[in-house]
């Protein structure tokens, strides 16, 4: 695998994970991630990349939706 592809791929998913520790939108995480995994299937090592981009994805999903209170929190 070429080193700058291996290194985009990367910056991509520090990316997504930066974002999603600023808070900013996860719908903006997800895109990073599902960018670097496009670019990795492009570069033919989809198999290595995917189950990292599964991983932080069903993460995501499985977070409230942000503003709502956790679970069992009294209602405002």
């Amino acid at each position: 695998m070429d080193n700058d592809v291996q290194a985009r791929i990367q910056k991509l998913l520090v990316t997504g994970d930066n974002r999603l520790k600023q808070g900013v939108a996860p719908a903006k995480a997800r895109e990073s991630w599902e960018q670097a995994l496009a670019l990795a299937r492009e570069a033919g090592i989809e198999h290595t990349i995917r189950p990292l981009v599964e991983v932080r994805i069903a993460d995501l999903d499985e977070q409230p939706a942000r503003g709502s209170p956790p679970p069992g929190a009294p209602a405002p």
